[in-house]
């Protein structure tokens, strides 16, 4: 027997080490993260927070857990590499909640996405009346069925017996569970003066020449050679609405469709934001939705709107308030259900909890922001009964007004105590002041960061020398003198979403401010009630849609001029000069790594032997500009390009102003062929403003422009919207943080609380009128950060 005193083996794994991580910019990075604290990740944008948390310790605990599923399984599992890293110990399970927004399937909506609607759904089934079958019975997603049929039975002798099966669902027939029809506009389908051979069809993928095209006009159910608009009432009913038919065009069995159903199921069952730009836009003009006139919007059929709960239908309980969901809730008492009833009212009370208690259940999912989706997530695991689990959060206060901040550190906070690894990448001092263990990198971004400035205490980072301990008691001062507008954007009567008839005038030519905890309006006033169209330049937190060849280089336009000068100083063609064209390595098609897949390992990315992965042919390469070539160029930093195109030989005007505008977000540090999919939210933001800068518009919108940037950048933000601003531009910024406010010229506060509980404008004036009156949430936050 060993005395209670002898350390147990066991017991001796208290750390997560790494040891050598190369992952994307880091460079041999080597921590020791202790076990069941909560451990916060700083550093400047670009520094390698997410390459160390999210691509090294994340990725590595996913793919040693897809490697316990049999081959089987894995097969239908992504494949991940191994990360570049020479030690990785001491890992336990690792669940990641990140801000990527959640599915935008059409039928995803909060309810789904969480069990919340499949608890409601059992609870109709038991209590309400009248009673119309099993939890199926009330949900959207599920069609009612009918079917008959033979089976043989055997019993003595086979005969054939006659069954039926029958299944109750909840979904509307008319909309299909989507609470929205579409009507289509058909002259934006077909061209009715034109027949199909000459190419009548206006539908993106479909001309004459094109597969479909050719089985239109060989499917033999009209003439290709007549006019549309001379078709009989068959012959365009065929075109348009016929059921899938089996025929042969040009030897090849086939199936027919009518145009509309077959618009439907290619363009219209998907998000629309996921489609191609083309197809989007087409899509936008040739399709109108409206609410589905037969389920109110409601997504059911009638036998589920009409059975309540004490006059409450399951429709009514889904477009509640979460709040007040919770209450009704509450109200229910039928030992029957009890277990359950406590169980709903747990996770109604973790929205309310984690501050989404403005939320209903039916809000589509894709219509969160990535802050909220990133607190839907989290409500899974505040009542999971896990110990000993690493839970990783990317940024959890992004999107929440300080007064929420200090509920989302003590629900970190709850899962620590639980007994779990929290590890958490963060920017706001209110957060990194409760880490147990902090990890700085830095010391720059991209190339000048990846490195381990500081370990150990909060109290140490902030006697350290680093940007992060430097800047951690950074607190802007309000201004002595404001601004005076140059004139006014009347909003008279706004009543989105939660907006209870606003008015307010939004001043023009100065920088505003428009605050309030998460959930009051700020965005519905911004974006809903503010004109869309001449002069108005928005720029909110959507993802950049890029695939890993897009950079950039690409994306804002800047390659276009570098590749005509290129080609022009060499007497070539520019398409010579595109990894995505003529100029392209043969061998790995010009994305600069060859993609081997193991079947059931990981697949392997191994960077391209004949190009050295630098995407172009040898012979694109002997081709210079100012002694570079194309490949030197693209593996440039922002900040060194801008002075290569400034003068010389590789001067290019046009270049020049593109990588100015870069370098004035505070991206100097990027490199041009980065591909998009490696940048972080807040460098995917600010690269938008960057493309944004060049438009002629008169009033900015800007979405939190301060996610995911460092306390040091906020600085260099804020004289990026001063110089918007004393250029003649009118700015718009929907923020949180405190810095921005203070800066304001004039701040407009939506509240008092969230969802129905705000939509009101409960303050408007100068910063300093907020702090003086301290009339609400936000003015006393704000007078505690100034220190007033």
């Amino acid at each position: 027997m060993s005395t209670g005193t002898d350390a147990h083996a066991a017991d001796s794994h208290e750390m997560i080490r790494v040891h050598g991580a190369r992952v994307n910019n880091l460079k041999d990075v080597s921590v020791e993260i202790p076990k069941r604290r909560l451990t916060v990740f700083t550093g400047v944008s670009g520094s390698g927070k997410s390459s160390l948390v999210f691509g090294t310790i994340a990725a590595e605990s996913q793919r040693l857990i897809n490697e316990t599923y049999s081959a089987f399984v894995q097969g239908f599992m992504p494949t991940l590499a191994r990360p570049e890293v020479d030690v990785l110990d001491g890992l336990t399970t690792a669940i990641i909640v990140d801000q990527q927004r959640l599915g935008a399937d059409p039928r995803s909506t909060v309810g789904t996405a969480t069990d919340a609607n499949a608890m409601l759904r059992i609870l109709f089934s038991r209590l309400a009346v009248p009673h119309i079958g099993p939890p199926g019975a009330y949900a959207f997603n599920v069609a009612s069925v009918q079917a008959s049929g033979a089976i043989k039975v055997e019993k003595g002798a086979r005969r054939a017996e006659k069954v039926t099966f029958s299944r109750t669902g909840g979904m509307c027939p008319r909309c299909e569970g989507r609470g929205a029809v579409t009507d289509i506009d058909l002259t934006q389908l077909y061209d009715d003066s034109k027949s199909l051979r000459e190419g009548a069809l206006t539908i993106p993928g479909y001309s004459v020449d094109g597969w479909y095209g050719r089985i239109y006009t060989g499917c033999g159910f009209f003439d290709p050679d007549k006019p549309i608009a001379r078709f009989t009432k068959r012959e365009l009913h065929d075109l348009l609405h016929k059921e899938p038919t089996k025929i042969k065009v040009e030897g090849v069995n086939l199936t027919y469709e009518g145009l509309i159903p077959k618009i439907q199921k290619s363009f219209l069952a998907k998000d629309v934001d996921s489609l191609q730009p083309h197809v989007r836009a087409f899509v936008e003009r040739a399709v109108t939705f409206t609410v589905c006139p037969e389920c109110e919007g409601t997504r059911l059929n009638e036998g589920a709107r009409t059975s309540t709960i004490d006059g409450v239908s399951i429709a009514d309980a889904c477009a509640m308030q979460i709040t007040d969901l919770a209450e009704w809730v509450r109200g229910l008492d039928d030992p029957s259900v009890a277990p359950l009833l406590t169980a709903l009212g747990h996770s109604l009370d973790s929205f309310v909890e984690i501050g989404l208690g403005y939320l209903s259940l039916d809000r589509p999912s894709g219509t969160l922001s990535g802050g909220e989706a990133q607190r839907v997530k989290m409500i899974r695991h505040l009542g999971s009964s896990l110990t000993d689990v690493t839970y990783v959060f990317d940024e959890p206060t992004t999107g929440l007004h300080p007064h929420d901040i200090q509920r989302m550190n003590g629900l970190l906070l709850r899962l620590r105590d639980k007994g779990n690894t929290v590890l958490v990448v963060e920017h706001k001092p209110e957060t990194i002041a409760i880490a147990d263990h902090v990890v700085d990198l830095g010391p720059g971004a991209g190339t000048g960061g990846g490195a381990v400035c500081f370990e150990g205490t909060v109290e140490g980072l902030r006697a350290s020398d680093t940007v992060t301990g430097r800047h951690l008691d950074d607190r802007a001062a309000l201004k002595k003198t404001v601004r005076e507008a140059t004139g006014a954007l009347e909003i008279r009567g706004a009543d989105a979403n939660n907006l209870r008839g606003v008015d307010v005038d939004i001043p023009l030519g100065v920088l505003v401010a428009v605050t309030g905890v998460a959930g009051s309006g700020k965005s519905s006033l911004v974006h809903g009630s503010v004109p869309e169209g001449e002069g108005v330049v928005s720029v909110d937190q959507g993802a950049i849609k890029g695939s890993r060849r897009s950079n950039p280089a690409t994306y804002t336009g800047l390659l276009d001029p570098i590749r005509k000068a290129f080609a022009k100083a060499n007497g070539v063609k520019p398409a010579l000069f595109s990894a995505n064209s003529e100029g392209a390595c043969p061998t790995c098609n010009g994305v600069g790594v060859v993609y081997t897949d193991l079947a059931m390992m990981a697949g392997v990315a191994t960077i391209c032997e004949e190009c050295e992965g630098r995407r172009f042919q040898a012979a694109v390469l002997e081709y210079r500009l100012g002694g570079r070539d194309i490949s030197e160029v693209l593996a440039m930093p922002v900040s060194e390009a801008e002075a290569f195109f400034a003068e010389g030989e590789a001067r290019i005007p046009a270049a020049h102003r593109i990588l100015t505008r870069l370098s004035d977000v505070g991206l100097g540090y990027l490199t041009l062929g980065q591909p998009l999919t490696t940048l972080s939210g807040g460098e995917r933001q600010r690269l938008k403003l960057a493309t944004h800068m060049a438009e002629k518009g008169g009033v900015y919108i800007l979405d939190e422009p301060t996610a995911g940037l460092h306390l040091a950048d906020v600085q260099q933000l804020l004289c990026l919207l001063d110089r918007l601003v004393d250029s003649g531009k009118s700015v718009i910024v929907v923020e949180h943080h405190q810095a921005v406010m203070a800066h304001a010229d004039w701040i407009i506060d939506l509240g008092p609380g969230a969802g129905h509980d705000g939509g009101r404008v409960v303050f408007e004036g100068t910063p300093a009128e907020l702090v003086g009156d301290r009339s609400t949430l936000t003015g006393r936050h704000l007078a505690e950060y100034v220190g007033e």
